[in-house]
C-alpha cells in the first residue's frame, strides 16, 4: 500500500477540513467555527507535566481568547475516556502558577487514527513517530492558516506569546497596519518603507523616523499630508 506523505500546511493555505470525536462531542471542521479565530494546537500525550502545566494555562485563559472571538481546540494521539479522565484529574488536583480547579470546557480531539495530525504535520516522525509535537496553527475566521508556531516536546508553550500573535493578527487585519519586533498592544506601529526614490524624499507628519526606511507612530495617528524630510 502506497503511504501518503503530509506535509504542514503553510501560512496562507486553506486549513485543512475534517470530522473529529472531542471531549465535547462531534465538530466538523471549519463549518462549526465559521466567523470565529481558533486556535488549534496539539500536544504529545495525556497525564504528562508539559502539558499537563499547559492545559491549566490553556484553561484559565480560555476566557481571554473567546473575548477575542477566538476559541480553543487541542488535540492528542489518545482517546476521548483517556482525555476525559486527564482533564478531571487536572481539575481535581492540579494547581500551576496560582491557578487551581481550572474548568477545560474547549474541545480536546480523540485523534487516535492521527488523520488530523497528519492532515497539519503535527507528526515529525524523527521525533516521535505516534505522537504529536506542540504546533499551534492560527486560524482566521475564513478558515485560513494565519501564523504557525512548533516548539519541542520537552518545552512548554509561552501563553502571552499566544494571545500576544492573536491580538497582532487581528490588528493587522482591522487597521492594514505591520507590526515591529516584540510589538504589544498600545506600541507604535512601523510605517511600510517608501517604494520610489521621490517616495524616499518625503515622510509623513506625526511620525518618529531613524532614517527614510525605518519609521513609527501611534497606531491612533492618522497619515497626513507628506512634508519634506527637512521638516519633520
Amino acid at each position: 500500500m502506497e503511504t501518503q506523505n503530509y506535509r504542514m500546511p503553510m501560512i496562507g493555505e486553506n486549513a485543512p477540513s475534517f470530522v473529529a470525536e472531542t471531549t465535547q462531542g462531534t465538530i466538523h471542521f471549519p463549518e462549526d467555527y465559521n466567523g470565529r479565530w481558533v486556535i488549534l494546537f496539539s500536544h504529545p500525550a495525556d497525564f504528562t507535566p508539559v502539558c499537563t502545566s499547559e492545559f491549566v494555562l490553556f484553561g484559565a485563559m480560555q476566557a481571554d481568547f473567546e473575548a477575542l472571538n477566538c476559541r480553543l481546540l487541542g488535540l492528542s494521539i489518545g482517546t476521548n475516556s483517556s482525555h476525559i479522565a486527564w482533564l478531571r484529574s487536572i481539575h481535581d488536583k492540579i494547581e500551576y502558577k496560582g491557578h487551581s480547579r481550572v474548568a477545560l470546557n474547549f474541545p480536546l480531539i480523540a485523534d487516535m487514527s492521527m488523520e488530523v495530525a497528519r492532515k497539519y504535520g503535527m507528526i515529525s516522525p524523527r521525533v516521535n513517530a505516534t505522537a504529536a509535537v506542540r504546533s499551534v496553527f492560527f486560524i482566521d475566521p475564513d478558515a485560513k492558516i494565519r501564523a504557525v508556531i512548533s516548539y519541542p516536546m520537552q518545552l512548554g508553550r509561552n501563553f502571552q506569546e499566544l494571545k500576544r500573535v492573536l491580538i497582532g493578527l487581528q490588528t493587522i487585519d482591522k487597521h492594514r497596519v505591520s507590526l515591529p519586533a516584540d510589538w504589544r498592544p498600545g506600541d507604535d506601529i512601523v510605517v511600510g518603507a517608501p517604494t520610489t526614490y521621490d517616495g524616499s524624499q518625503q515622510l509623513i507628519d506625526g511620525l518618529t523616523c531613524y532614517d527614510w526606511y525605518f519609521c513609527m507612530k501611534p497606531l491612533a495617528v492618522k497619515e497626513k499630508d507628506r512634508v519634506p524630510v527637512e521638516q519633520l
